[in-house]
């Protein structure tokens, strides 16, 4: 549990800054893209079962998105 708290803490911190430095929220996009490029090269150098993994997550994330998008709240 501790290494989940580490790294929700990492990403708050990263969140914030992305934040900080382009205010505006579209520009975002840029980095969300670059965090989902960096955990698909992570996910291909183990197995062609992460890639399907990873290509999985990315349809829940699809459907989370769409969901936020009706109900206002993840």
């Amino acid at each position: 549990m501790v290494r989940e708290d580490d790294l929700r803490e990492t990403l708050d911190r990263a969140a914030t800054e992305i934040a900080e430095i382009q205010s505006n929220p579209r520009a975002w996009l840029s980095w969300m893209i670059y965090l989902l490029d960096r955990l698909e090269s992570a996910a291909t150098k183990s197995s062609s079962a992460d890639k399907d993994s990873f290509t999985e997550m990315l349809s829940a994330l699809q459907d989370a998105i769409r969901n936020r998008d009706r109900t206002g709240g993840w």
